[in-house]
């Protein structure tokens, strides 16, 4: 069997490394991969975003099967394209990639569907933003509406913090078009917890939750990233709050999605908020998130490929589940010299071979004319540990990321201190 896995970074090299362990026979295209994804796939150069250009390529490989791993090319219709060919996708439609590309769209959706999430008021107005932050009580939060990887969330701490997003987001386009359309929006006071569904448009299937660290800095302090590092599974995530995820958050969603006539079929991330008056949405995601996935795929024990292989072919996965290994994974992010607002490219990267559970995940990483390895992105390299508790895990994941050198590495050195925390308070 044939797979064309779209993307480069370290979200995908997860995925790759998941395929092959499901199915070692499987030969796996990436395009346009990174050198980690080649040690153990075949990597084409194409730009995701020219969706035309994948189509012909998934044609002439004669795939049997497309994975698109970012949102930019699902909100670009790519999927629509590969299914109009008859090549089964794994990833869903430009209409119903809007629940990402468009957070206006997501909160009429979530509205529509009784769907708890923060108060939310829409704006392109500048003048008119600025008098809706002063109807919010501080702290508040500015979003572009479109896609920003990641970083186009600010959590103003001030009335004078949320004026200046407004004004750059509105005014200076430091977003651009993503932009040009803003939220402003309550704050939710509470812990975050991502929970990831598989659909095939009618059913839903959940993956273990996970948490991640979006500041830069240790404290959750610093500018908002694409994520700094994450780790499973969380102890406030029991069944029952799974389940009640799924019965008033996932479920009516996909029904209202169906009913719109957009049905949803793919990966759908919940970005949630744990409040005191239950889990409440921050953000949905059309796709894996990143860097969760890192850390989620090496316990899952039941095979991945089986499920989206049966989504893809637009088969019914009701009654599916996914069975976890015991323990816990952590996911340290190394980010480059200037992350996240002006990475620096180029840097050359020493490492070792990681030792037994370890594995290390490349995301924006290329190969030199000299054939040296060097920084190519923002977040650079994830290094991720299984151990059989949380803070082995912990500890491996940082003596790994420890391990590995480039000028101007940046990490954190507190991810899943809540669990820390949790682990120092239990009896």
């Amino acid at each position: 069997m044939k797979l064309l896995l779209v993307g480069g970074g370290g979200r995908e090299h997860a995925l790759a490394w998941k395929f092959l362990r499901d199915d070692p026979s499987i030969e796996i295209i990436a395009a346009p991969g990174n050198p980690g994804i080649a040690d153990i796939a075949r990597c084409v150069w194409a730009d995701i975003n020219d969706a035309r250009a994948i189509v012909q390529l998934a044609r002439s490989e004669r795939v049997d099967c497309c994975v698109v791993g970012p949102e930019a090319p699902l909100a670009l219709g790519l999927a629509d394209l590969l299914r109009a060919e008859r090549i089964p996708v794994f990833g869903p439609s430009r209409a119903a990639a809007r629940i990402e590309s468009s957070k206006w769209f997501a909160k009429e959706v979530m509205a529509m569907a009784d769907v708890p999430t923060a108060r939310a008021e829409h704006y392109t107005d500048e003048d008119r933003a600025w008098a809706a932050v002063g109807r919010f009580r501080a702290p508040l939060v500015i979003k572009a509406i479109g896609l920003a990887s990641g970083k186009g969330v600010v959590v103003a701490m001030s009335h004078d913090e949320a004026f200046a997003a407004v004004e750059s987001m509105l005014e200076a386009n430091r977003f651009g078009d993503k932009g040009a359309e803003i939220l402003v929006e309550e704050y939710m006071e509470g812990e975050e917890l991502s929970l990831f569904a598989i659909s095939d448009g009618t059913n839903a299937v959940p993956m273990m939750p996970s948490q991640d660290h979006k500041r830069l800095l240790d404290g959750d302090r610093g500018p908002n990233t694409g994520g700094m590092g994450a780790y499973a599974p969380v102890a406030l995530a029991d069944d029952a709050l799974v389940g009640r995820v799924m019965s008033t958050i996932i479920e009516p969603t996909l029904g209202r999605m169906r009913e719109m006539g957009s049905p949803f079929t793919g990966l759908l991330y919940a970005g949630l908020m744990l409040t005191l008056e239950g889990p409440k949405v921050v953000e949905f995601n059309c796709r894996f998130g990143d860097p969760e996935t890192q850390a989620i795929l090496p316990l899952l024990d039941s095979s991945l490929l089986d499920v989206i292989l049966a989504v893809a072919n637009g088969d019914s996965i009701a009654g599916t589940s996914f069975a976890w290994r015991d323990g816990a994974a952590v996911t340290t992010v190394l980010a480059a010299s200037g992350y996240p607002n002006a990475p620096r490219t180029g840097d050359r990267i020493t490492m070792p071979t990681p030792r037994e559970g370890q594995i290390l995940f490349h995301a924006g990483t290329a190969r030199a004319a000299d054939g040296a390895l060097v920084t190519n992105g923002g977040r650079v390299l994830c290094a991720t540990a299984v151990g059989a508790t949380f803070e082995q895990a912990r500890r491996e994941s940082l003596a790994l990321a420890d391990s590995i050198d480039f000028a101007g590495k940046q990490l954190r050195r507190d991810v899943g201190w809540r669990e820390s925390a949790r682990d120092a308070r239990a009896p």
